[in-house]
């Protein structure tokens, strides 16, 4: 594929973002996607890719209303590199379900008070309680990541992470929680490429920061960083499952789809429901509203 395809398919994804809820009808298409001889699997269609993405949107929002009935704990790591797509899945989750059901942390960097308290304190507030489903857009291992790439924390904090977060992690577990754990993970070229594009888009400038810039110089010590990380921190019952990110619509897919499957949910009956008939007064009479505070029509 020349460059050229590439950003035009970058371009055509970022329009998608916009325009998903609008194609119902082009998700009611039936064509399957089949494996070709070899085994390799062929370009999967913007068709393909909204009908499998409704299906499992559906899919979350049965999800999203069995926590709910049963008062369940759902809490989702979402690791990797800079620009692996960790964003646009955790917007698909998100798109279709109640934010007040489902919510997303994303922590900025500590403050001075911050820094001084036990490392996980800060996290533990976001935590889901009973009902709730909680995204985390990095978490805790920024410690095994970031600050340790860039230098944030001392080697005797590094090591104290990696002794207390089994126990940290177990704790979460026990308490009823289902923790799961994301790494996206893309090639070298492909995150080079995805910088170029967000470098070239003034609507996308403002997701590459200058942290993202370095780490795109020290991008071996961030590989050795995560294998170190990985290594340390499959634990059972919470394990690390790797999703391949090099191509975005199909890292969605099926991250949503591997996630469904690790939860034991049911669909929950739900009462019908009858629109009621509106009470209508005959002494009402709606006042009229001043011209000059509508919103003038430009489009």
């Amino acid at each position: 594929m020349d460059d050229y395809q590439r950003i035009r398919e970058e371009v055509l994804d970022s329009i998608d973002e916009e325009v998903e809820a609008e194609l119902r009808d082009l998700l009611l298409d039936q064509t399957e996607e089949k494996r070709n001889d070899d085994g390799r699997q062929p370009k999967l269609t913007r068709t393909q890719y909204f009908r499998h993405l409704l299906r499992l949107q559906i899919e979350l929002v049965k999800l999203q209303e069995w926590v709910v009935a049963t008062k369940s704990k759902i809490a989702v790591i979402f690791e990797g590199r800079d620009a692996a797509g960790k964003g646009g899945v955790i917007k698909r989750i998100t798109q279709r379900l109640n934010p007040r059901v489902c919510r997303v942390a994303a922590l900025p960097a500590p403050n001075e008070r911050e820094k001084t308290q036990w490392y996980f304190q800060r996290y533990v507030p976001h935590l889901p309680a009973g009902g709730e489903i909680v995204l985390f857009d990095r978490s805790w291992y920024n410690r095994a990541g970031v600050e340790r790439v860039m230098g944030f924390c001392t080697e005797e904090e590094y090591q104290e992470f990696f002794r207390t977060v089994p126990d940290f992690e177990r704790m979460i577990v026990s308490s009823g929680t289902h923790l799961l754990k994301y790494w996206f993970s893309i090639s070298d070229e492909e995150q080079a490429f995805r910088f170029q594009c967000r470098i070239d888009d003034p609507l996308k400038q403002w997701k590459l920061s200058p942290m993202d810039l370095e780490s795109r110089r020290r991008w071996e010590q961030y590989t050795v960083a995560k294998e170190i990380m990985l290594e340390k921190t499959n634990l059972e019952g919470a394990p690390w499952w790797i999703v391949d990110g090099n191509n975005k619509k199909r890292a969605r897919l099926n991250c949503i789809h591997h996630l469904l499957q690790q939860i034991p949910y049911q669909e929950v009956e739900q009462d019908s429901v009858k629109l009621p008939e509106r009470r209508r007064s005959d002494d009402y009479q709606r006042n009229p509203i001043p011209k000059e505070v509508f919103v003038p029509s430009i489009y």
